[in-house]
């Protein structure tokens, strides 16, 4: 303990060290501070959007007369409301919806759209405190450690200190694990004053933090080994920075690289215009064509009426869900590649541990592709209760009001069972 306060008192004769670590500490904070503020954005979003849908449903009682009309101009919205650690971690929440607003209509072109985005824009992400942790923390590592044997080599010093018993017990691991305790608490604690103001889960906020502790414990070490056998403070910084610039830029990126070109998958994009389309072809095929081939599909309506007359809502929606079962395989080939790219990625980050560490803060904080992906499976076990609950009032010609609209299915946020595309549409 002795050891350890002299160490701590040394430090803060050095400006440049204490100046190094206030920075990380102000920069950990406004991490927090901006996250917790996007987070507050996007509840205050969903708020709003669900205090309007009661408006929204007076106007379409007022509007609608029958089944149909109700279910064409019926959003419906669904919601992924961020968890209590997703200010530290945006993750997937930097560019995927938190709010989708759906409707009985076909469902691929509606949950698929938003990858028509300005991906230069995505590009650089969210100033958040998982970039903090991953991106500056380290280099605040190696500006405090880089010269821990080369210094005293430089001052003239590190013979006298060889000289003495258990010199590397005595002084050099009691200067390591101050310095690397006190850029740990830089980022910690504005993560733990953001934790409790969150009122996040103590399981889910420890495994955050220990992921924090995991990424800083490996650059230490990888920082004292590289120091220990450095001869100069010039050599041994340089190899650190280029050790950080491979192993948080270029790695991850040419990682990312070769998993995409080894998984390729279907364009969102595409498979958005090809679900649209499947349903606008359908206007100039035959009518009751393409409402047999929905009865083969769905044989629990196959004793509705032929169609008569030119158009009829049953029609309209039969075609729809043939829409979204044309381009079933497609989509379920993007969401495989989707969940084995990531398998992919996780490979990644044994063999890097800033990635490795990065998914472990996403996944505590919910933010990663798979927290996105069971979205979807919500959205999709939703659309399916909303579409089947307007079949019989179309296929039977039931009468349809305000009564029975507020029959409807709601949405709710919590977790689904995983529901495919094929699943969906048989």
């Amino acid at each position: 303990m002795r050891s350890l306060v002299r160490e701590l008192w040394f430090f803060t004769r050095s400006p440049a060290a204490v100046a190094a670590i206030i920075v990380l500490a102000l920069l950990s904070s406004v991490a927090v501070t901006l996250g917790m503020a996007e987070i507050a954005r996007e509840r205050a979003s969903i708020a709003r959007v669900l205090q309007m849908q009661a408006v929204e449903d007076q106007a379409l009682i007022d509007y609608a007369g029958d089944a149909g009309t109700f279910a064409y101009a019926d959003f419906r919205p669904t919601w992924n409301a961020p968890s209590d650690l997703a200010f530290a971690a945006l993750g997937q929440r930097d560019t995927a919806p938190s709010i989708l607003r759906v409707r009985p209509l076909a469902l691929e072109a509606q949950i698929y759209e938003n990858e028509q985005r300005n991906a230069e824009l995505a590009l650089p992400g969210r100033f958040d405190l998982a970039f903090v942790a991953i991106y500056l923390a380290p280099l605040v590592v190696i500006i405090l450690l880089h010269d821990l044997w080369s210094g005293e080599r430089e001052a003239g010093r590190l013979h006298a200190l060889r000289a003495l018993p258990r010199a590397a017990w005595r002084v050099f691991l009691p200067r390591t694990g101050a310095r690397a305790v006190l850029v740990g608490a830089a980022v910690l604690v504005p993560f733990l004053v953001g934790a409790t103001l969150e009122g996040a889960p103590p399981a889910k906020a420890l495994l955050f933090a220990s992921a924090t502790v995991g990424l800083l414990a490996f650059w230490t070490v990888l920082v004292v080994i590289v120091a220990r056998f450095g001869s100069r403070s010039t050599v041994s910084a340089a190899v650190l920075a280029g050790l950080w610039f491979a192993l948080t830029l270029v790695g991850p990126a040419a990682t990312n690289l070769v998993v995409n070109a080894a998984v390729p998958t279907p364009d969102g994009a595409l498979l958005a215009r090809q679900n649209r389309d499947a349903v606008h072809g359908a206007w100039d095929l035959p009518r009751q064509e393409t409402l047999d081939r929905f009865l083969e599909l769905y044989p629990e309506w196959s004793d509705t009426e032929p169609m008569t007359e030119p158009f009829h809502w049953k029609w309209y929606f039969a075609f729809q869900q043939l829409g979204d079962v044309a381009v079933a395989d497609v989509s379920t080939a993007y969401r495989d590649g989707v969940e084995r790219r990531e398998a992919l990625a996780g490979l990644a980050g044994w063999l890097m541990p800033p990635v490795g560490f990065q998914r472990i803060m996403h996944r505590a904080a919910e933010t990663d592709v798979e927290a996105q992906l069971a979205y979807q499976d919500r959205v999709r076990v939703f659309h399916t209760r909303l579409r089947t609950f307007y079949y019989p009032y179309l296929f039977e010609d039931r009468p349809f009001g305000a009564a029975e609209y507020a029959l409807g299915p709601r949405f709710d946020d919590g977790p689904a069972e995983v529901v495919s595309p094929e699943e969906e549409a048989p």
